[in-house]
């Protein structure tokens, strides 16, 4: 029985993997980006203690729910990768329970990512940015912390849905756009392609807080550029 920590657990997500999922927000993350939601999710002395039995029940209440729908639960965060063991050990038990498991990350944890691949039916890969530099500035950390990651997931061939969020003036340029995609192309087993907009909704939780917002003032992304970058991007991935 290992314990872990978690931030807030969701019990009808319908966004973060197939079906209805249940959704567990694991605590803790090394990135700190401009645009996160839940800056409350990095500390990884923070949030609730709580053991993987405890937590395997709490999933399995829920099973009626998400199972027909085709779903299960996803192990999100803050960085569910910054757990390994705990995530681990969720993992074979949700797979032992005949639950369909997806882990939510950026693909900056501790290692162990084969053996944690194993038992992991689908990964949503958020890329931050292709710029290393850029990347840096974006999140605080570069890009070659999730090298290791990105090797287990083709290694693995385990499959993959790229999430990546579009604000303007810093991933909204149609160059940007091109490089994701020749990246994107790099990749195996990709099975879906999302590029998210840009929103100002996380702003009054920092004022909480009383953390800094880094995007102040940047306008939420327009829906009819976004679209465009959709079609420009597709249309490179075909090439």
């Amino acid at each position: 029985m290992t314990k872990g920590r978690i931030h807030s657990f969701e019990s009808m997500g319908l966004v973060d993997g197939p079906g209805i999922r249940t959704i567990v927000f694991l605590q803790g993350c090394a990135l700190r980006c401009s645009y996160c939601h839940n800056p409350d999710t990095w500390n990884c002395h923070e949030g609730t203690e709580i053991d993987s039995e405890e937590l395997l029940k709490k999933i399995i209440r829920f099973k009626p729910y998400f199972e027909k729908s085709g779903g299960g639960v996803t192990f999100s965060g803050g960085e569910p990768l910054m757990q390994p063991e705990f995530l681990l050990e969720m993992l074979k038990l949700c797979k032992k329970s005949g639950i369909h498991t997806v882990i939510d990350t950026a693909g900056y944890g501790t290692g162990n990512y084969d053996e944690i691949l194993k038992y992991t039916d689908l990964v949503l890969l958020d890329i931050k940015h292709i710029d290393n530099e850029k990347h840096k500035k974006l999140t605080g950390k570069d890009r070659i912390g999730s090298d290791e990651f990105i090797k287990a997931l083709k290694a693995n061939n385990t499959k993959v849905w790229i999430r990546h969020v579009v604000v303007p003036g810093i991933t909204d340029s149609e160059e940007h756009i091109v490089k994701l995609a020749k990246f994107i192309k790099g990749l195996n087993n990709i099975e879906k392609i999302e590029l998210l907009p840009y929103h100002s909704l996380g702003v009054e939780k920092y004022k909480k807080l009383n953390l800094p917002y880094k995007l102040e003032g940047i306008e939420d992304m327009d829906r009819e550029r976004l679209a465009k970058l959709e079609k420009l991007l597709n249309n490179n991935l075909e090439v």
